[in-house]
């Protein structure tokens, strides 16, 4: 039986909510929320839903749902009110993600699914930190981690990520790019189970480049590369214009698409997708997957948010799991 742990995040979001609500279904597989029970107890409370909450234990091997979750607890330090951001609950959140990764990295869990968390509140409370994405690569000591989102329809996987747009250009190496296209087309084929990945691959600047005309990076740094990966036997395409790189006719043709930084692919995505979108870790050494959606503090302890990305996620999270199995 699968076993995900389950991350909600910031604990006056919405994260909470959804894994109480979710709960409420029937599965065939063991959800592990690593939160603080007192705080679900209270959340289901307001939601005026039935929990009922389990300690976790390896051994125990039954499913979650109809209002039951196993738990593995970490203790708030003060109580979360919904909708009302705490910095003194910031290492709280740190702490669940350690839980985790921990329990995944010792295959005590098959995955883990993180909630929306509040960069913001990490910051104030003097914890430098940029995400998710980065955060987990350091955890579990993995030199580097690529940032993909997906839905059915498309995979938009990011050469950088939570950098300042002045900052992209020169991030945008011959090695970090190899890094990242392998690592891409690495997880493409044991985490989906593609043999053969078909990538494409945007430029960095308009019209990738115009020949030199509108920038370098595309001549002097992605042609070559791309090239000698093609000769390596990788199945990629590009750099094109990233205007036009999300036509119907070219995603049909494509695995994924490789954008160079965080707002020229992520927007296309989110409008076509957003709600029911998964944001993956690749280069881990363990499965991740997250909603694709903030905290909402406003819906938090209201009953109105929705569980539709935290169910793909989870979807998305088993299907790589299987994948996963099979390569094995």
């Amino acid at each position: 039986m699968d076993k995900l742990a389950i991350t909600p995040g910031e604990p006056a979001g919405i994260g909470p909510d959804l894994c109480i609500e979710y709960a409420q279904q029937t599965h065939d597989f063991q959800m592990i929320l690593v939160a603080d029970p007192d705080m679900l107890y209270e959340r289901a409370r307001l939601l005026a839903r039935p929990l009922k909450l389990i300690p976790f234990n390896n051994t125990v091997q039954h499913a979650s749902g109809s209002g039951t979750l196993y738990y593995l607890p970490a203790v708030l330090p003060e109580t979360a009110i919904p909708g009302s951001l705490n910095v003194h609950n910031a290492r709280y959140i740190l702490k669940t993600l350690d839980l985790a990764i921990h329990g995944c990295l010792d295959n005590t869990f098959d995955a883990m699914i993180t909630g929306p968390i509040h960069k913001g509140i990490i910051n104030e409370a003097g914890i430098p930190f940029t995400g998710h994405t980065e955060y987990l690569a350091e955890q579990s000591a993995t030199p580097k981690v690529v940032m993909m989102l997906a839905t059915d329809e498309m995979k938009v996987a990011l050469a950088t990520t939570h950098l300042p747009l002045k900052e992209v250009a020169q991030a945008i190496t011959k090695n970090s790019l190899r890094q990242v296209i392998t690592i891409l087309n690495h997880d493409l084929q044991t985490k989906y189970g593609i043999d053969s990945p078909h990538i494409l691959v945007c430029g960095l600047n308009p019209h990738a480049g115009e020949d030199g005309h509108l920038g370098r990076e595309e001549q002097d740094i992605m042609i070559p590369l791309i090239e000698q990966l093609k000769t390596e036997g990788f199945n990629l395409t590009g750099p094109l214009p990233a205007d036009t790189l999300f036509s119907k006719r070219n995603l049909q043709q494509a695995d994924a698409v490789l954008a160079m930084y965080h707002d020229q692919g992520l927007p296309v995505l989110k409008y076509q997708g957003f709600g029911k979108a998964v944001n993956v870790t690749l280069g881990l050494p363990f499965i991740r997957t997250s909603v694709d959606h903030g905290t909402a503090l406003d819906l938090a302890g209201t009953g109105q948010a929705s569980t539709g990305s935290l169910d793909y996620a989870l979807k998305i999270a088993r299907q790589m799991i299987s994948a996963k199995k099979q390569v094995i």
